[in-house]
């Protein structure tokens, strides 16, 4: 009598069922994990090139921003200097016009006091020797000074002939006589000083 009790071993396997070995399984499982990882390396490594590239331009156009800044700001900075030179000239120059109108109105003074000075009236001390040292200082802190004495070599810049004649002790046309003297405010001459000239023979 046959036995048809099927063993253990000889189980029938169910319908549809897979004959893959498992170890194939795991590999097929886990290749199929590494390409989904890759893509999805590719994907991030995409995003963070789109990202720096971001970055770039961003940092490009704040550089290109703060060049623009920075020009306008030294363009301003450079307009300021000049105004304020400008400013500075003009000051100067009204209160060089300003000093010189005093001066003008005060030159028949300064020349009585020439005039005194020559005859020897401020030799002696006295009040007026006084008020005369006062009025020059004061003057002189404004940037007054008179010019023009017996000697000088004449300079038709700064000298006005008042009247030539020729002489044997001179070389060059020289100052013989001051009949007044000339005033200036620095380097401008308000008055030219007035003199009589020897001319050589």
């Amino acid at each position: 009598m046959t036995d048809h009790n099927p063993t253990p071993g000889d189980s029938p396997e169910p319908e549809g069922h897979d004959h893959r070995d498992p170890v194939e399984e795991m590999e097929s499982i886990v290749n199929e994990a590494a390409a989904n990882l890759d893509g999805d390396s590719a994907d991030e490594a995409g995003d963070i090139e789109a990202d720096e590239q971001g970055a770039d331009d961003a940092l490009n156009r704040a550089y290109a921003t703060a060049a623009e800044h920075l020009a306008d700001l030294q363009r301003l900075q450079a307009e300021y200097v000049n105004y304020r030179k400008r400013v500075d000239r003009d000051r100067e120059a009204a209160g060089g016009q300003a000093t010189a109108k005093v001066i003008e109105g005060l030159i028949p003074v300064l020349d009585d006091i020439a005039g005194a000075r020559s005859h020897g009236d401020l030799d002696a001390d006295g009040p007026f020797k006084s008020i005369v040292a006062k009025l020059e200082d004061a003057l002189g802190r404004l940037g007054w000074a008179s010019f023009g004495s017996p000697g000088e070599e004449f300079d038709p810049q700064v000298h006005e002939a008042l009247m030539s004649q020729p002489s044997s002790e001179v070389e060059v046309p020289t100052i013989q006589q001051v009949a007044q003297p000339g005033h200036r405010i620095g380097d401008r001459v308000v008055r030219p000083a007035r003199v009589i000239v020897a001319q050589p023979e």
